[in-house]
């Protein structure tokens, strides 16, 4: 790391500690559901609006995140964002019921949505060449980890105290993070003033969140038929489409540039990065359904299992940094998706009786593979930007993994659902489909750039092509 730019690894450290809050959160959180119905006195389909409003905050305020940052400055931004977190944690320890811990839990939301696209765009801000390779192996790690170690700290902490623990746990974190920030983030100075797109806003915050709502009804009986399934999925669609064609309308300064898709890099890692959402996330909706339901293990004990995964996804990431500067983000995903998808095939193929140890070998280099995946496609989606179309790039693919990981879970939990049978034969068709998503992957991935070179990082979308 010695010759990294010392200005971009200083921003790397400082966000890298804030951003291991935001995304550890939402999946220890997910592990304490039926213990928070039973401790205040709700239904579950209640408590369930705790890890559902989180979730449609983060889908509120990610698309303003962009003009927000050249108001404000990254800096001052990121410090006002890990603080709204730092302050919702702290209010959802002291809920007194389930509306308060669910309103709460919004104000965490927002902090953590504009912390999530921001993270990204300082970073890549930053740094220039081969350190955005190797600044997004260290940037990229909550992204792979959190999934797997949340369910486990979740676990952990349930054991051994009250559920309250589970959001006080961030305030030391968030501490840190704020003074790291004060002190190792450059001082920047805030963008030309930009009119804020209030069309755009109205349309592309609701499509988000009327998408997210959706896809998070879709585990409940009746699939993708029920009401409440399908209205906030064509009412997001639909003003999906509108906000497109605003957005393309060429007048005016956007909420988000969608010309930045016009970047082959751009849109492939973009769609590679939907996938990859829906795999990682998708696969840990099975994975501990799996050891719990197949194997007989608890939630705990489910989720020590899933630790080679993780192992794996952080001893990959400095091996994936520097194949990228010797070889392309294209050969570099290819063999991360290929690995993800053969070691998912064992549990297509498993039972209740099949033997741990092979599968956990699995796990292992499934963690390898997606750690793999994550650094090309998080640091080949800004090459050859302008400075200023980084933030809407960050939007862009933010938005991408949040829609496709809610996608992912959704249609493997129809799928898990739905199949006649067993549940060992249920869980075989979901962990098929898992592969067919890393099969596309590969696919796709051909559209990445094939050389290990980039274009100069002030080359505007249109001129920056990748090579063939």
């Amino acid at each position: 790391m010695s010759s990294i730019d010392p200005k971009a690894l200083r921003t790397a450290i400082a966000v890298l500690v804030g951003g291991i809050t935001v995304i550890l959160d939402s999946t220890i959180v997910s592990v304490a559901l039926h213990q928070l119905a039973a401790d205040l006195d709700t239904g579950v389909g209640t408590i369930q609006w705790v890890s559902t409003a989180y979730l449609l905050a983060l889908g509120v305020v990610i698309p303003l995140v962009g003009w927000l940052q050249g108001r404000m400055g990254a800096k001052r931004l990121w410090m006002y964002a890990l603080g709204a977190f730092l302050l919702g944690s702290v209010l959802c320890s002291f809920a007194w019921d389930a509306p308060s811990l669910i309103a709460f839990r919004v104000v965490q939301g927002l902090g953590g949505g504009a912390m999530m696209p921001l993270m990204m765009t300082m970073v890549m801000q930053a740094a220039q060449g081969p350190d955005r390779a190797r600044l997004m192996s260290v940037v990229a790690l909550p992204a792979a980890l959190g999934p797997i170690l949340g369910p486990v700290i979740g676990g952990l902490i349930l054991g051994v105290g009250s559920w309250r623990w589970l959001f006080l746990v961030n305030v030391p974190l968030c501490l840190l993070g704020l003074v790291l920030a004060a002190r190792l983030i450059p001082a920047d100075q805030p963008g030309r003033r930009v009119r804020l797109d209030v069309v755009g806003l109205a349309l592309l915050s609701p499509a988000l969140v009327a998408l997210l709502w959706g896809l998070s009804n879709v585990s409940g009986a009746g699939g993708f038929t029920r009401a409440d399934v399908l209205a906030p999925m064509i009412l997001g669609a639909a003003l999906l489409v509108a906000f497109v064609l605003w957005a393309l309308r060429g007048r005016g300064e956007p909420l988000v540039d969608l010309e930045v898709l016009r970047s082959r890099p751009t849109w492939a890692a973009t769609s590679l990065l939907f996938l990859s959402g829906a795999s990682l996330y998708g696969a840990m909706l099975l994975l501990p359904l799996y050891w719990q339901e197949l194997r007989g293990n608890s939630a705990l004990g489910a989720g020590l299992l899933l630790i080679p995964q993780g192992v794996g996804s952080l001893l990959s990431r400095t091996v994936a940094a520097r194949m990228l500067d010797r070889i392309s983000a294209r050969w570099v995903s290819i063999v991360g998706f290929i690995m993800v998808g053969v070691a998912t095939v064992p549990f297509a193929l498993a039972d209740a009786h099949t033997a741990t140890w092979p599968l956990l070998a699995a796990l292992f280099v499934r963690g390898l593979g997606l750690g793999m995946v994550l650094i090309p496609l998080m640091s080949v989606a800004f090459q050859g930007l302008a400075h200023a179309k980084i933030p809407h790039a960050s939007t862009v693919t933010r938005i991408a993994q949040q829609v496709g990981g809610s996608a992912g879970v959704a249609l493997l939990a129809v799928i898990l659902a739905s199949t006649s049978g067993t549940p060992a034969h249920a869980f075989d068709v979901a962990f098929w489909w898992t592969v067919g998503f890393t099969g596309v992957a590969i696919a796709l991935s051909f559209a990445l750039p094939g050389r290990a070179t980039e274009p100069a990082p002030e080359a505007t979308p249109e001129v920056a092509k990748a090579a063939a």
